[in-house]
């Protein structure tokens, strides 16, 4: 098991601000910047690093053909990178132990622990079903940073 403790500790100092790198179909890296934090995966309890995604976007598009992702966190100076594989959960891509309200408090806890917090959770829900937005947990395989 990777130790995610050094990308939590980053997680904090700027608002989980992280660079997500998928694959493209020609396998040409595909770059872009979410809020992710580290939990618990809701199935095996594994940590992992969890991000949400708005459905429709190429980023979900590239994680549904090829599963390698690698996220990079940063705060100043420093730095860590977990690569590993994405596994999407959310109304475009359903799971079976996964129903409309556990994904509901899903996306509410992925959202928390990359440091969001929110006025209005009613209004909030809303949004995630509107936009069709899943959870992208990442497994690690390799988690490396720069020397502190």
């Amino acid at each position: 098991m990777s130790d995610l403790t050094p990308f939590a500790d980053l997680v904090a100092l700027d608002h989980g601000l992280s660079v997500v790198v998928t694959l493209r179909a020609d396998h040409s890296p595909a770059s872009v910047v979410v809020n992710a934090g580290v939990l618990p995966h809701p199935r095996t309890g594994a940590d992992t690093v969890a991000f949400v995604s708005a459905g429709g976007t190429r980023k979900l598009a590239h994680l549904r053909t090829n599963h390698t992702i690698a996220v990079v966190v940063r705060a100043g100076w420093q730095w860590t990178t977990v690569e590993g594989t994405a596994e999407l959960i959310g109304p475009d891509d359903p799971h079976s132990d996964v129903d409309a309200e556990q994904l509901r408090l899903m996306l509410r806890d992925v959202y928390a622990a990359a440091g969001g917090t929110h006025d209005d959770w009613d209004a909030y829900d809303q949004t995630m079903r509107d936009e069709r937005r899943a959870a992208v947990f990442v497994t690690p395989t390799r988690v490396y940073s720069n020397p502190t």
